[in-house]
């Protein structure tokens, strides 16, 4: 068998297995839950915003909570920034990339709202200036970075930065924490 294969699959485990032993961790996850479930009871929307992988991490999150996850029920107000390709190439051309997600929060987003920024690093430019933006508002900062936090890490006022260095470790434990926190508030809205 390939040992390259087996070993990124033990990579994988053993990033998961940090976070299961870590009960702070997993009482953020529930914090995290909590956060959105709020601010959807409350009328809020929950915003999703990233780069790259991240991005298409965001936009899977953002579909489970708008769609639907385990079961039918009614759709939950949450969006991922990048998808309005027109407005995306237009602010990048016009005003810098570094301004695509602030701009849209600035004009879309109300206090009460939730925004999720997901990034490998914690220092995606455009999502630290959409964060300042967000501060301005009163909207919820959530990140999901790796495990320093990078800049996002002051902003946040909850951070989920998974235990790993390696950019695809980090994105395999993104989505899985983010299945989760889907998981809790599709159950806790819609309860069975």
């Amino acid at each position: 068998m390939n040992s390259r294969i087996q070993e990124s699959i033990a990579q994988s485990i053993a990033t998961k297995q940090a976070i299961l032993a870590d009960g702070d961790f997993l009482a953020r996850i529930q914090k995290a839950a909590d956060i959105i479930i709020a601010s959807l009871q409350g009328g809020g929307k929950i915003h999703f915003c990233g780069n790259g992988g991240s991005a298409a991490d965001a936009q899977h999150l953002a579909a489970e909570l708008s769609g639907r996850f385990y079961y039918d029920r009614p759709p939950l107000n949450a969006e991922a920034l990048h998808c309005n390709t027109s407005y995306l190439t237009a602010v990048g051309n016009d005003y810098g990339y570094d301004h695509i997600f602030s701009r849209l929060i600035r004009c879309s987003s109300h206090r009460g709202d939730v925004l999720i920024g997901i990034s490998t690093s914690g220092n995606s430019k455009n999502i630290l200036n959409a964060y300042d933006v967000c501060k301005e508002m009163g909207i919820s900062i959530i990140s999901f970075t790796g495990a320093t936090g990078g800049k996002m890490k002051d902003l946040s006022d909850l951070l989920l930065n998974v235990p790993s260095t390696d950019t695809p470790r980090i994105q395999e434990s993104h989505i899985m924490i983010g299945h989760i926190i889907c998981e809790l508030v599709e159950s806790a809205i819609f309860p069975k």
